[in-house]
């Protein structure tokens, strides 16, 4: 396990390697105390990882997406397994950072201090919906623009265009609901860009929080279960990330866990 950077506030995190893949040993609380210094100094755009099983195999069979996921300036573990093997190398941590429950703990606290939000991402009008649900739930929370970008990869006017409305619309946040690996590599590939504090990727938080999809149930979240729920909901579009990205990844962490084989 290695030591990780402290902010302001003196919130030590540690990290640790699943697969060649950096993991930052936090908590929800955590990752909402670094963002409120990123805003409060905003000396350049930092994005966070929200990453699971999925996106660690990603990077198994990207090396470029494994380089984006490790420049990132936090890999917050969105996924029970990563927690468990976190434990497994001596970290403390008793929930996973889930991203629809770490976007409305930052709407929750944003919406008294008045730090401001875009939302970029989902189907067509996902993000206007996700905008008043967020203001019905959160009174006083300050939206300063939504975005539903278009689902085949961006050409460069279009990408210039969305730069644009962002940094006109001034928000301290942006929130992106693009989906692994997609997301990502739009932040790392925007962050210098971007005049903001804060990018963060979390995916299917839009269709949740929106209405659109739904949630697993609680206490299959905190068991680890979640991708058998959104398995049988979404078998076409999720089968090849659950039943084939599955199996490998315990394959590999198998032979890591047991030093036959090192991931960089």
């Amino acid at each position: 396990m290695t030591s990780d950077s402290t902010n302001e506030k003196g919130i030590e995190s540690y990290s640790y390697r699943v697969l060649g893949v950096r993991v930052n040993a936090v908590q929800i609380p955590d990752v909402c105390a670094r963002i409120q210094d990123w805003i409060k100094n905003r000396d350049c755009c930092r994005y966070i990882a929200v990453t699971g099983m999925h996106g660690i195999m990603e990077a198994q069979h990207d090396p470029a997406f494994k380089s984006i996921l490790n420049a990132a300036d936090l890999v917050v573990p969105d996924g029970m397994p990563l927690i468990w093997l976190g434990r497994v190398q001596g970290c403390t941590l008793a929930r996973r950072v889930y991203g629809p429950d770490l976007m409305l703990e930052v709407c929750r606290q944003s919406a008294s201090t008045r730090r401001t939000h875009f939302l970029m991402g989902g189907a067509p009008g996902v993000a206007d919906r996700l905008a008043d649900a967020l203001k019905h739930k959160f009174p006083g929370i300050v939206i300063s623009g939504t975005c539903s970008p278009p689902f085949q990869p961006f050409t460069e006017s279009q990408e210039e265009d969305l730069i644009r409305t962002i940094n006109r619309a001034a928000p301290d946040i942006v929130w992106v609901g693009l989906s692994t690996p997609k997301q990502e590599q739009w932040m790392h590939r925007n962050r210098q860009r971007l005049n903001v504090a804060v990018v963060l990727g979390v995916g299917a938080a839009f269709d949740f929080h929106s209405g659109t999809r739904r949630q697993a149930p609680r206490w299959m979240r905190d068991v680890g279960l979640e991708w058998l729920f959104r398995l049988t909901h979404e078998p076409k579009r999720l089968w090849r990330r659950y039943l084939i990205y599955g199996p490998q990844f315990l394959f590999y962490v198998a032979l890591e866990l047991f030093h036959l084989k090192k991931f960089d």
